[in-house]
C-alpha cells in the first residue's frame, strides 16, 4: 500500500517542485492512510481498559458479596449446591478422561528420555513433579474454562437476552449477589477436588506405565517421587488452580451479563469467554512459576 501511495505522490507533485515537494506529499499520503489505523488502535486499547475494569468490578463486587454474606449467615447455601453439582456434572468425568492420557503421555516422554541417559531412578519424581505442577493444574484450567465457563457463560447470557437480569435489578434484587456470588463459592469449593483427582490420575497413571511398560521398579519410582515432591509443590498446585477458576468464572460471568444482540450474542459471550479465561489462566500461570521459581527453588529431599 505504500508503494501505491508514493507513485500517486510522485504523479501528483508540481513539475519543478525537487525532491524537497515530493517529500512533503508522501509523508502527507502516509499520514492520511495511518490515521485510521491509529484510531482503531486507539479505540481498540480503550475498549479493552473499560472491559477489564468492569471484570475487575465484578471481582470485587463478587467477593464482597460472598465474605459479606457468609458472616451475615445470608448466603444462599442452596444454589452454591446447585452450581457445585453443576460444575461437577460438567467436568469431573473428563477431568478423568483428559488425566489418563496425559499422564500416559507424561510417563513415556520421560521414561523414554531417563532410559537414554541411565537415570531410571529420577522417573518418579520427573514424571510426578511435571503432572503436579504443571499438568494438573493447566489441565484444571482447560476443563473448567472449556466445560463450566462456557456453560455458565450460556446460561447467564440467555438470562440476559431474556430480560431475566433487567428484572431482578427492577425489583431491587443485585444480579452479582444472586448469580455470581453462589458460582464464586461453588468454584473456591470444588476447584481444589477438581485439581486433586487429575493429580492422582496423572501420578497413578504415570506409576503403572513406568512399572508396567519401562522396567522402573515400584521401590525406586515411589522412592525417587518421595525425594523430590513436597507438600509446597500440592499447595501450589491448589492455589494455581483455585486462582485460575476464579479468573475463567468472573470472565464467563462477564460476559454472559453483558451478552447482547439475541442468541448470536449468546453465542459470541460464549466464545469470548473460553477463549479469554484460558488464555489469562495460560500467562497467570507463567507469572506464578516465575515467582515459585524464584522464592520456592527446587530442593531434594
Amino acid at each position: 500500500m505504500r508503494r501505491r501511495v508514493t507513485y500517486q505522490s510522485v504523479k501528483l507533485s508540481p513539475v519543478g517542485g525537487g525532491a524537497g515537494g515530493i517529500e512533503v506529499v508522501v509523508v502527507d499520503r502516509v499520514a492520511r492512510v495511518s490515521e485510521p489505523l491509529v484510531r482503531w488502535g486507539f479505540e481498540l486499547v480503550l475498549t479493552s481498559l473499560r472491559t477489564f475494569g468492569r471484570t475487575l468490578q465484578l471481582a470485587v463486587a463478587a467477593f464482597s458479596y460472598l465474605v459479606g454474606d457468609i458472616l451475615k449467615l445470608r448466603h444462599p447455601w442452596r444454589d452454591t449446591l446447585q452450581q457445585g453439582w453443576f460444575i461437577v456434572s460438567v467436568t469431573a468425568i473428563p477431568a478423568v478422561l483428559v488425566a489418563i492420557p496425559f499422564g500416559v503421555i507424561v510417563s513415556v516422554q520421560v521414561g523414554s528420555l531417563t532410559q537414554q541417559v541411565g537415570a531410571t531412578s529420577v522417573a518418579g519424581a520427573a514424571g510426578g513433579l511435571g503432572v503436579i505442577r504443571q499438568g494438573a493444574p493447566m489441565v484444571t484450567a482447560l476443563l473448567l474454562g472449556g466445560a463450566a465457563g462456557s456453560a455458565i457463560a450460556s446460561d447467564l447470557g440467555a438470562r440476559t437476552i431474556r430480560e431475566e437480569v433487567d428484572a431482578l435489578r427492577t425489583m431491587g434484587i443485585d444480579p452479582v449477589r444472586r448469580l455470581v456470588a453462589p458460582r464464586l463459592a461453588a468454584m473456591i469449593v470444588l476447584t481444589p477436588l477438581l485439581c486433586l483427582l487429575v493429580i492422582f490420575m496423572g501420578v497413578f497413571t504415570g506409576y503403572v506405565v513406568a512399572v508396567g511398560f519401562q522396567g522402573v521398579t515400584p521401590g525406586s519410582y515411589l522412592s525417587s517421587f518421595a525425594a523430590f515432591a513436597t507438600m509446597a509443590d500440592l499447595a501450589v498446585a491448589i492455589g494455581k488452580s483455585v486462582i485460575f477458576g476464579v479468573i475463567v468464572l468472573i470472565v464467563a460471568c462477564q460476559r454472559g451479563l453483558e451478552a447482547t444482540h439475541g442468541p448470536k450474542g449468546v453465542a459470541n459471550a460464549v466464545n469470548a469467554a473460553v477463549v479469554i479465561g484460558v488464555i489469562a489462566a495460560f500467562g497467570v500461570n507463567l507469572v506464578i512459576t516465575q515467582l515459585v521459581s524464584m522464592f520456592l527453588p527446587q530442593k531434594v529431599g
